[in-house]
């Protein structure tokens, strides 16, 4: 190679040092950037020139060309952003479950003062009380006053869960906007690093981690797998349904329940369209749904992952009550969800007491006599308060018997004028037999959580059981959930390890490249002073 020559050698290493040196600023400036991932040079051999072939010789006499970029590529662990995402839509989901159990012990109040365990045993020691002086008026009044407080008080807790129901509700729907939105960004994403790389000169390294970032928070929200195809585009399933592929973005919707007012996502890929009763046009999502919520959940199944189908676990598909328990349909989606299961077995507990109380009262009143008797009716201490609509699905004859927190009222009559119980029989005796009942029928132990357990408790136990299960289920999901961010703070600190920027690394490899640099430069002045001297020599 002529000296001529020797300078694009020299400029070759000049111009591919500077690059190395503006990636190595760039690391540096990115160093504390959230989701930036370390940027790593290669550098290859340009061509070489062959000057001779001699076949006796080892190799042929070639002279170098020089130094060229080849490539700037982002150093990540495929394996371990794998397991990082899974492990975060695992921790995720937990996460959920459990703020789902503080949220019912807050509203119990158990740990508090105010709870409502306190207004059960009011009700219990004025039942006492009563059996100790039925004629009372003042005792049959503390009784009407602590029956108000008891339905007041399950009100409440009832409300709350309800509340909290809708919250998550809402939190559903907001899910699923960011879903749709990560999926299109993911998709544009996608599109532009395949425009910038396709020509294999650039690296859209920038982007790629813009695109991680939605891939970490994504993977938060709801169960992904996800692979790279031939030309770098990511191909994202969502629940083993595919949500982002080179053609397009997926969208999931919601239907609202018209009953509930709850959202259910669904693909709307997937969904048929089909003729309402009303004659409109509207979308039949059978089949559709994004979530299979009877499926077990379980680690070994992949079915605890994501945040959002745990609030769809957490929130349930309706407001649940006693009928709930029925042991045909409680496994399929009340046991698995802790709202409604607390609802079913809360409203079970009221309707057990209210029942066993006004039974109490049915069986003492005589019609003959008119003994606490209202009109026709046996006198009651509690009632309902029906509204609207509330009974339209209810076989013929379950009005009388469906006592449940939303419908239920001390009776009226009773709190204006507690006296008008009397107690008193016909034959001027103090009914001691009703009081006894009353206390009898707290004393017994007939009534189980849920089809699922066997063993039986009385008013008290069962309320007692029912937060020793709260409590006991909640221990559960907070040591699943610590666990799981011990996991992802592990896997994050591996995943930083590779893919972070060490600041003493780029300082020595400023430095490398800045010798190179300078190296050049002054490979380029011993070129310049030879072909001066061979100027100026063949001047004269």
């Amino acid at each position: 190679m002529g000296i001529m020559g020797s300078l694009y050698i020299g400029a070759s290493g000049l111009q591919t040092s500077q690059n190395a040196l503006n990636t190595v600023a760039h690391n540096l400036a990115n160093a504390n950037t959230s989701g930036y991932t370390r940027q790593q040079i290669l550098l290859n051999d340009k061509v070489y020139n062959t000057i001779s072939v001699n076949f006796k010789a080892i190799s042929s006499q070639q002279t170098g060309l020089g130094v060229t970029y080849a490539q700037v590529r982002q150093v990540r662990d495929y394996f371990l952003d794998q397991t990082y995402r899974k492990q975060s839509g695992r921790c995720a989901f937990y996460e959920v479950s459990y703020n789902a159990i503080n949220e019912i012990e807050t509203l119990l109040r158990e740990l508090e003062g105010e709870a409502f365990k306190d207004s059960l045993d009011n009700l219990w020691v004025s039942i006492q009380e009563l059996a100790k002086d039925p004629s009372s008026a003042v005792t049959q009044g503390t009784l009407v006053q602590c029956a108000s407080q008891f339905i007041s008080k399950a009100q409440a807790v009832s409300v709350g869960l309800c509340d909290y129901q809708d919250n998550l509700n809402l939190q559903v729907q907001a899910d699923v906007t960011r879903i749709n939105e990560i999926g299109k960004q993911i998709y544009s994403l996608n599109n532009e690093i395949l425009n910038i790389e396709v020509g294999g000169f650039e690296s859209a390294n920038d982007l790629k981690d813009t695109r991680n970032a939605l891939l970490d928070e994504l993977s938060g929200l709801v169960n992904i797998s996800y692979e790279y195809d031939v030309d770098g585009c990511a191909m994202v399933k969502v629940e083993g349904h595919t949500f982002v592929n080179r053609a397009m973005s997926y969208d999931i919707a919601v239907t609202q329940d018209s009953t509930t007012g709850f959202y259910t996502p669904y693909w709307v890929f997937d969904a048929k369209k089909t003729e309402l009763p009303d004659g409109t046009i509207g979308w039949d999502t059978t089949g559709a749904e994004v979530f299979n919520l009877k499926r077990t959940i379980s680690s070994e199944l992949d079915t605890d992952v994501g945040g959002l189908k745990a609030k769809m676990l957490a929130r349930g598909d309706r407001r649940a009550n006693y009928t709930d328990l029925n042991p045909d349909t409680y496994n399929d989606l009340v046991s698995q969800s802790v709202i409604m299961n607390m609802q079913a077995e809360f409203d079970n507990l009221i309707h057990n007491i209210v029942t066993k109380i006004n039974q109490v009262f049915a069986d003492a009143s005589d019609a003959a006599t008119g003994y606490l008797m209202d009109g026709a009716n046996p006198l009651r201490l509690f009632e309902k308060k029906a509204h609207e609509g509330y009974f339209e699905d209810l076989t013929p004859g379950m009005e009388d018997t469906l006592y449940t927190v939303e419908n239920l009222v001390v009776n009226p009559d009773l709190v204006k004028a507690p006296t008008k119980m009397g107690l008193i029989k016909p034959d001027g005796s103090v009914d001691h037999d009703l009081a006894n009942a009353l206390n009898a029928a707290f004393d017994e132990e007939a009534y189980v959580l849920n089809p699922n357990v066997t063993s039986k408790a009385n008013f008290l136990g069962y309320y007692d059981n029912m937060v020793s299960q709260i409590a006991n289920l909640g221990y559960v999901f907070n040591s699943v959930y610590e666990s799981q961010i011990t996991t992802v703070n592990s896997t994050e600190e591996a995943r930083q390890q590779i893919v972070g920027v060490s600041e003493e690394e780029e300082l020595t490899s400023l430095i490398r490249f800045q010798n190179a640099y300078n190296a050049s430069s002054r490979y380029i002045n011993v070129v310049d002073e030879l072909l001066e001297h061979i100027i100026n020599t063949l001047g004269m």
